[in-house]
């Protein structure tokens, strides 16, 4: 038996989740602790930005933590719609240590914004091999990516894994919504 996934009429909505970023805990100083907060609350204020660029340019962090302020001051410039600065500072993050998923999560959010769904689906699909504190947000960006590249059932499984992950969420809910599926 075939599954066909057929996708509704709607167009792509590029509807990311709270821009779909994930941040990191971090554990450093009192500036990147206060940087981690904001991150995880989408507060991109002047304040927030500051505690992030303090806490990066004091150098008392751990690689770990170094890297995770790089992240969450990422997710407060895609809060911001600084797109170019986000994945900069993804990319500083994923220079000082690659094996943190949410630098790729990230990184592959970006990239979905700028319509290159290949390389989002890439990032993200690394990410998730590394781990992620937010997996829900990773598969919902990579369904996205995937609706991009026209593959709508490698989207659909995603929107349902999102939803198995945060069964309360409605943004994979009314995604799925779009899709018809049909055995043969």
């Amino acid at each position: 038996m075939k599954l066909q996934i057929i996708l509704g009429a709607a167009a792509l909505s590029f509807a990311f989740a709270g821009a779909a970023s994930a941040a990191v805990t971090v554990m450093g100083n009192s500036s990147a602790q206060e940087c981690s907060q904001a991150a995880f609350h989408e507060q991109a204020d002047q304040v927030s930005m500051d505690a992030c660029t303090q806490a990066i340019s004091e150098g008392m962090l751990d690689r770990r933590d170094l890297a995770g302020t790089y992240i969450n001051r990422g997710v407060m410039w895609m809060v911001r719609r600084n797109y170019a600065f986000a994945r900069n500072d993804f990319q500083h993050a994923i220079d000082v240590d690659p094996a943190l998923g949410e630098a790729w999560v990230n990184r592959g959010a970006v990239a979905i914004i700028d319509r290159r769904f290949q390389d989002g689906i890439d990032d993200i699909s690394k990410g998730l091999t590394l781990g992620t504190e937010e997996p829900a947000k990773a598969y919902y960006n990579r369904a996205v990516a995937y609706e991009g590249i026209d593959d709508e059932k490698s989207a659909y499984l995603d929107y349902q894994q999102a939803l198995v992950l945060e069964p309360g969420w409605d943004l994979p809910k009314h995604e799925l919504l779009r899709f018809t599926v049909t055995r043969r």
